[in-house]
């Protein structure tokens, strides 16, 4: 058996080279990162994502920004994704991809309603979103909410989380699922920046794979408080990650730290407190560390996977 400390050492050399996973291997898992600093990548008109909708050569989605409540009850995350576009000269209309997502509006950045269709559904792919484009300048505004069938979104009961006290969820977009709870160009080609206002309730705390903009949150009405993210480098879209649960913090070094249920906490910090080395160690052989922060999320004993190297926060199970 690897001992984990000795295992997430290439594990955090994923997360600085490429976007895989630690756990079983599944398509996407080859798709190579690019340099933080690079641009947003191009399709070019002859390449085809044949498990993507999206026709990037003609409008391609940039960024996102997600404004979205978790409610708990219903299991549902709903509200909006703002997408700026680029688009080729000429184009009419954009084509993103969903699957069991529920599309409530879609409109321009000033509220301006815009024609959409959702085409047939394929039971893998989900179903193209074809959106008339806005005037230059201006975002499409997606209005939506999840749905039971939203494969990426896991909605885990007390019962199932080690503290046993509150609900946890946690994403894992990979490889094309993204697209089941993010209305977006779900393709690894299609490099998109991204933000996040995450409205949770109280004692639960949001974390994703970018940076944190209000540790504490911030008030967002009777019971609910409101988590704020910032993605600045272009990734993949199955690197958009989210989780929710009862979470604590430990630093473990001036960029490193640890993320875990409070009832855990204490023990993944006592467990990962070389990262700071490790990553001193991964700078040793590759250059330097270039995505700000990395930090680790311990999710509770259900998540069923090795781990998710997202960017800025590896997702790893506590075994």
């Amino acid at each position: 058996m690897v001992h984990p400390r000795r295992a997430l050492l290439p594990a955090l050399v994923c997360a600085t080279l490429v976007g895989c996973s630690a756990g079983p291997s599944r398509v996407g898992d080859t798709a190579a990162m690019p340099s933080p600093a690079a641009p947003v990548a191009r399709f070019d008109s002859a390449a085809v994502d044949h498990h993507s909708y999206a026709r990037p050569a003609e409008a391609k989605v940039t960024d996102v920004a997600l404004d979205l409540t978790a409610d708990f009850g219903r299991k549902q995350l709903t509200g909006t994704a703002t997408l700026t576009v680029q688009a080729a000269p000429g184009a009419k209309e954009i084509v993103l991809d969903t699957r069991n997502l529920a599309i409530d509006a879609v409109a321009d950045g000033g509220g301006h309603p815009l024609r959409f269709t959702l085409g047939a559904a394929d039971s893998i792919l989900g179903q193209p979103l074809t959106v008339t484009l806005p005037a230059a300048g201006q975002p499409v505004v997606v209005r939506y909410h999840t749905t039971p069938g939203a494969e990426a979104v896991q909605w885990l009961e007390p019962a199932q989380t080690a503290g046993k006290q509150q609900p946890f969820l946690f994403t894992q977009g990979e490889a094309i699922l993204t697209r089941t709870w993010v209305p977006t160009q779900d393709s690894p080609g299609i490099r998109q920046t991204y933000s996040a206002k995450i409205t949770v309730p109280m004692p639960l705390k949001a974390v994703m794979s970018a940076e944190m903009l209000t540790p504490d949150g911030e008030p967002a009405g009777a019971g609910m408080h409101r988590f704020s993210f910032k993605m600045p480098q272009a990734v993949a879209p199955y690197l958009i990650a989210l989780a929710i649960g009862d979470l604590a913090f430990r630093p473990l070094g001036p960029r490193t730290g640890v993320y875990a249920e409070t009832a855990t906490i204490d023990k993944a910090a006592a467990e990962l407190v070389d990262n700071e080395k490790m990553v001193a160690a991964a700078e040793s052989l590759y250059g330097p560390y270039r995505w700000g922060r990395y930090d680790v999320l311990v999710l509770p004993p259900s998540f069923p996977f090795g781990g998710m190297e997202n960017p800025r926060l590896t997702f790893a199970t506590p075994t």
